[in-house]
């Protein structure tokens, strides 16, 4: 590839004319001093139909109906967004997939979950107790943190898994460590500093087969990669919906558990919404069946206004075009790096079976190199030690601004 400035701009007028999907980009809000947004990955941008949206909910629903919206629309919203998500960008059918809490919280319920199903089923059986749980050293810091607590409180042991930098979780990995002690194993779909693509299928037939339960972290693979839960026989999974999502800051996250542990699920914080008869005051809890048992508090009814708004969207252009364009925005982004800053290290899968939508660039002047770039309306992220996340989401991210952050970011690590 040609460093020349002019060819470089030539050769990105040329992909998003040929790009299927370059119309969406003119779905979002640009900002006003941004020159490249490089970081759809940990905060996508607002669709442009948004503050209309986001205005209409408040004259009409909230200012309109008042308290009667409860009863008439929004005890249903976290379903049926559920749904949607399940049906676009998850691979589920309907009623295993609901919008709750932040990513945090339901990664706590569902562990909380997996520990007690377990030890319920120790409890009837003869085998060894179970006893451990399973995750990657480099995990995102949330997970590792939740987990920890669990394992504490809990008196179990943790059972870390090491991956190379520029990798993630695979089945050889997975295999050497889950046995008969195993409880339940937390992984992440698309690794939130590599970006590796974790063979999931595979992975979740190994952890099964150890007799063991298999949670997903889909924050970084929900509407960026197209997934097949139902058919991979995954048994929960948790993930964001602020990243590729794009719900904004504070959107609530999601949660699927299959079908078939819908009746052994023990939501650890029980709260009214998630019982049976919410509104029959009742002395004890009887869980809500199937999904909504997971619900605790009030559903963020303001903050789905946004994600709705970007399901439309995910629904319309359709995952598998939306993986296409982010294969080939990160293929695009690998070679401009390849061709404009020789010292730097992706970090990041070549092989586009196992990368996600965004890749890490390693260098030495990663972090200041960051910060100037902020300055000049450049926004990629950094990530310690020596990372530069550069975040693709595909519906909302042009040639042109990929190969304008690539460049600008080779001349501020130079």
């Amino acid at each position: 590839m040609s460093s020349n400035p002019a060819e470089l701009r030539a050769r990105a007028a040329v992909l998003d004319a040929a790009d299927p999907l370059a119309a969406h980009v003119a779905h979002f809000v640009p900002g006003d001093d941004l020159v490249a947004y490089l970081d759809g990955n940990s905060l996508g941008r607002p669709v442009a139909s948004v503050p209309a949206a986001l205005d209409a909910f408040v004259r009409t629903e909230w200012a309109g109906r008042l308290i009667r919206g409860w009863d008439e629309l929004w005890l249903t919203r976290p379903a049926e967004l559920g749904d949607r998500i399940g049906a676009a960008c998850l691979g589920v059918a309907s009623g295993q997939t609901i919008v709750a809490d932040s990513t945090s919280v339901l990664i706590f319920k569902l562990l909380r979950a997996a520990i007690a199903a377990q030890r319920a089923a120790d409890a009837h059986g003869t085998g060894t107790a179970r006893d451990e749980l399973v995750m990657l050293r480099d995990e995102f810091p949330t997970d590792r943190f939740i987990l920890e607590r669990l394992a504490d409180d809990h008196g179990l042991t943790v059972r870390w898994v090491d991956a190379p930098l520029d990798a993630g979780i695979t089945p050889e990995l997975a295999a050497a460590v889950v046995g008969p002690r195993t409880i339940a194993a937390l992984f992440s779909g698309v690794a939130y500093r590599s970006s590796w693509w974790a063979d999931m299928p595979e992975v979740t037939r190994v952890v099964q087969a150890a007799g063991a339960l298999v949670i997903w972290d889909c924050s970084h693979a929900v509407g960026s990669v197209p997934l097949e839960l139902d058919a991979w026989g995954v048994d929960y999974a948790v993930g964001c919906s602020y990243k590729y999502l794009n719900g904004g800051p504070g959107a609530p996250a999601w949660a699927y558990v299959a079908a078939r542990h819908h009746a052994t699920l023990r939501n650890p914080i029980p709260g009214w919404l998630g019982a049976a008869a919410p509104f029959s005051m009742t002395e004890g809890y009887t869980p809500a069946p199937g999904i909504g048992s997971l619900v605790s508090g009030t559903p963020p009814i303001l903050t789905m206004v946004a994600l709705g708004e970007m399901l439309t969207l995910i629904e319309a252009a359709g995952i598998a075009a939306i993986r296409e364009k982010s294969v080939a925005l990160t293929s695009y982004a690998i070679e401009l790096v390849d061709a404009l800053i020789p010292g730097a290290t992706v970090s990041t899968p070549r092989e586009t079976a196992r990368r996600g939508s965004h890749l890490t660039v390693d260098h030495p002047n990663s972090r200041v190199a960051v910060e100037r770039l902020w300055a000049q309306g450049i926004i990629p992220d950094f990530r310690h030690p020596s990372g530069v996340r550069i975040g693709l989401s595909p519906l909302s991210t042009s040639f042109a601004e990929l190969e304008r952050g690539i460049r600008a970011l080779a001349a501020a690590l130079a």
